[in-house]
């Protein structure tokens, strides 16, 4: 059990001075600093790359740092392992949980330091009861001896944290630690954060989520190309300021100019239920040009409905409606043929093939354009993949990168640049920008409004309430596989979403 720290003592216990790292050539970090303070949320922000995870895996002891010091309580110290840090109260949580499936919560708490009784045999009765009083602290109703297997990834997460409590830890660093989370499961986390705070803990909150950020921290370090950018007090920590230190630029600021609406284009569902709430009817509309967001909580019916209209999934009734003519769209290749194209939720394992490389990912729905005779063009391919990189800017050392060595905004744009060459008429997009750093989400957002430009109409399923109300022209908010509410700009506010979510 963690003894309890004074909270709000005035001073750093850890300090990080002149931290270099260097891999080979690539200098990762250079001169940074940074200091934690008692019972802190310190947010850790920065696009990919910046230095982030490389900086709190220097503190948490996988990686030795080229040049610095690390301090604690004023005593210069060698994290040379991961043992060390730990030993010194340094936990980190990685954003991949490390728990084994294989174990129930008591083993996975206590590994590698299992109570033990005569003969030095693992005491499994203390192991238990130790295990319940940690789990009862922080009023989790889950038996010590429950399979991780069968935990919800919110409830793994607690036991990290738990885990972590049980090495007396002084500090917690959370590498993203809402990217699998509900809205739920994150007040929740705010909670036990909370806690943690009161007792003198601190947090290193590392996210791209700067909405929870300004919600939570009570310091914000900025790093950008492994250097300082910034440093914000409570009191500054807010939207513009966290993107000036990152990238310098508002992010939903875009150009306005020249855009209009083209009706002369259009999509309408009409009358659609889906397979999970087959007796609730939508009826939707949007036109050339429009950005239409849907919002609502998990389980309100967003994925299946716009599975629906890709044909992952058969309409259990009614029928949609493509630029005045009706559709029966009941696979992915009836929509794909109707110009009806959809960048899903989880990119990894629905809309790109990440042991492929950038050429294969973008060209593989398109073989027929880029064959010559039934026999495929490698000329072609390459030309049509190097015209979809650039206009997306899709940074790699090269088209034969293999999709599984790019950043999440990277292998994100490939996901939406292997439509672009089928002239979308209607383009879907299943939580956008989820995993991207905050650079990356600035070049999506403009990829989306550029299309809108072009005519194209915009379907955006988004959580996150920030990029729903600045991405759209419209919103339409679902609750239990119905559309509860239909707001326009004016009316654009996370209450009001929130509202028709609930079903109010």
């Amino acid at each position: 059990m963690s003894a309890d720290i004074v909270s709000g003592t005035p001073g750093p216990f850890i300090r990080m001075k002149g931290i270099s790292k260097a891999f080979g050539a690539f200098r990762a970090l250079d001169d940074v600093n940074i200091d934690i303070r008692p019972g802190e949320v310190l947010a850790l922000l920065g696009e990919n790359g910046a230095g982030k995870s490389t900086l709190m895996k220097i503190l948490s002891g996988i990686h030795i740092p080229t040049g610095g010091e690390i301090d604690i309580d004023g005593v210069k110290q060698t994290i040379d392992s991961v043992k060390t840090a730990q030993q010194l109260g340094i936990i980190l949580i990685h954003q991949e949980l490390n728990l084994l499936d294989n174990l129930d919560v008591a083993g996975n708490i206590f590994l590698g330091r299992e109570p033990t009784g005569r003969f030095k045999l693992v005491d499994k009765q203390k192991m238990y009861a130790d295990a319940a009083e940690l789990l009862k602290l922080f009023g989790l109703k889950i038996s010590p001896q429950t399979s991780v297997s069968k935990l919800s990834i919110a409830e793994q997460q607690l036991i990290e944290i738990i885990k972590a409590l049980s090495q007396n830890a002084r500090v917690i660093i959370m590498d993203e630690p809402t990217s699998s989370l509900t809205l739920k499961e994150t007040e929740l986390l705010f909670g036990i954060i909370s806690g943690l705070k009161a007792k003198g803990i601190s947090v290193v909150y590392i996210s791209h989520r700067l909405n929870e950020v300004t919600q939570i921290a009570d310091r914000a370090i900025v790093l950008k190309d492994g250097k300082n950018s910034g440093e914000l007090a409570r009191e500054d920590i807010n939207h513009d300021n966290l993107v000036k230190l990152m990238i310098g630029r508002d992010i939903f600021k875009a150009e306005q100019e020249g855009w209009a609406y083209k009706p002369e284009y259009s999509f309408e569902a009409i009358d659609i239920s889906t397979y999970r709430y087959p007796g609730n009817k939508i009826n939707l509309r949007l036109v050339g040009g429009e950005i239409l967001g849907i919002s609502g909580l998990v389980g309100a019916g967003r994925t299946e409905l716009v599975n629906t209209f890709f044909g992952i999934h058969k309409p259990a009734g009614g029928y949609l409606r493509l630029n005045g003519a009706d559709k029966r769209i009941n696979t992915p290749d009836d929509a794909i043929a109707s110009g009806i194209f959809l960048v899903p939720e989880d990119r990894r394992s629905q809309g790109i093939i990440v042991s492929m490389d950038i050429v294969q990912n973008t060209t593989l729905p398109n073989l027929g354009p880029n064959s010559s005779g039934g026999i495929i063009s490698n000329k072609k391919e390459n030309e049509a993949t190097a015209k979809v990189a650039k206009e997306l800017n899709v940074r790699a050392p090269g088209l034969t990168t293999l999709l599984k060595n790019l950043s999440g905004g990277n292998q994100q744009k490939v996901a939406i640049g292997k439509w672009l060459s089928r002239s979308p008429s209607l383009l879907i997009f299943d939580e956008p920008t989820r995993g991207v750093d905050i650079g990356a989400k600035a070049e999506i957002y403009a990829i989306m409004r550029n299309l809108a430009k072009q005519g194209v109409m915009i379907l955006v399923v988004s959580s996150d309430m920030e990029e729903i109300i600045n991405i759209s022209h419209r919103i339409l908010v679902m609750h239990e596989g119905k559309i509860s509410g239909e707001l326009m700009p004016a009316d654009f506010t996370e209450e009001n979403i929130m509202r028709h979510a609930v079903g109010l």
